[in-house]
This record gives structure tokens, C-alpha cells and sequence, in this order.
């Protein structure tokens, strides 16, 4: 008899690195800047870095599977729960379909920069409710690689599965 091992490193694949400065930041319309770094359009997921300014906010939004934020620096909160502040080093596990409105106070003393995975669509809402956009991962990637193209900068090594 002979001893196979119960694991086989013969197809083992090998894990994907990025360093910080692989993926260009750029700028979105609403201020803040972004750096996609991961898209699996198979699982409607996106993984970014998102810097945001002091006095910064985005429209009321939802997401339709779980985010999970990593703040790195700075602070940032939902309108909602103002007394709950995403300080750097915390953990924020948000569960779908949470109603929430991302605000960075306009007396912060730095920029906010947040780790976010983002499963399933973001969809904004107005104050009346009714639904005004829709993102999901495939528009962020497109988004993401047009704002590159229209700087001049390379996304090549942006982790994309499903393509």
C-alpha cells in the first residue's frame, strides 16, 4: 500500500500579491479616490481602497450582500449612527440590505481610508426611497479601468476573476 498524501501539492496554485503601489488611485466625480484592487464577477464582489475627505458623503445606499470595512486611517461614520465612529485599526461588518449613508465629518483632522469588500449590488436611494443608481461589480471594474485609461495609468495587475 502505498502513502499518498492526503494533500497533493502537485496543483497547489499560487497565491496572488499586491503591493500598495501596484494599482493607481483615481479620482471619482463625487471627490473621493479609489483604488479597485480585486473583482470576482462571479460572486458580484469588489474589493477597494477608498480615500475620503473631511465634509465627505455619499447618497443613502444599501448593499444586497454583506461589506466588510477595514479603516486604515483617518474616521468616518453613517448618518444613521453617528455615534458609532470608524476610527483607524477598526472593523466594520455591515449585513445586507443595512439602510446607511457614509459621512466624513467636515472638522475631521485627515483623510478616511477604508478598506472595503463589497458583496452583491450597492444600490442609492433618495429621501423618498426610491432607487436612483445601481453599482455592482461589473460597473466598477468598467468605471475603474475607463478612469485609468482616460490618466494614462496601467490597472494590468488588478485581480479580476470571471472574465
Amino acid at each position: 500500500m502505498q502513502n499518498a498524501p492526503v494533500v497533493s501539492r502537485d496543483h497547489a496554485r499560487e497565491a496572488i500579491l499586491l503591493l500598495e503601489d501596484d494599482l493607481p488611485w483615481v479620482a471619482l466625480p463625487d471627490g473621493s479616490t479609489i483604488q479597485l484592487l480585486h473583482v470576482d464577477l462571479n460572486q458580484n464582489l469588489w474589493i477597494n481602497r477608498t480615500r475620503m475627505k473631511p465634509g465627505f458623503g455619499v447618497d443613502t445606499h444599501y448593499h444586497t450582500g454583506p461589506v466588510f470595512a477595514v479603516t486604515l486611517q483617518g474616521e468616518w461614520f453613517y448618518r444613521e449612527y453617528p455615534d458609532k465612529v470608524n476610527k483607524a485599526g477598526s472593523y466594520l461588518y455591515e449585513p445586507a440590505h443595512s439602510l446607511h449613508t457614509l459621512c466624513v465629518a467636515e472638522d475631521a483632522s485627515e483623510i478616511a481610508d477604508v478598506w472595503f469588500a463589497i458583496f452583491g449590488s450597492n444600490v442609492d436611494i433618495d429621501e423618498k426611497g426610491d432607487v436612483i443608481r445601481i453599482l455592482d461589480a461589473k460597473t466598477a471594474l468598467a468605471v475603474y479601468r475607463a478612469l485609468c485609461a482616460a490618466e494614462g495609468k496601467s490597472c494590468d495587475k488588478l485581480i479580476v476573476l470571471g472574465e
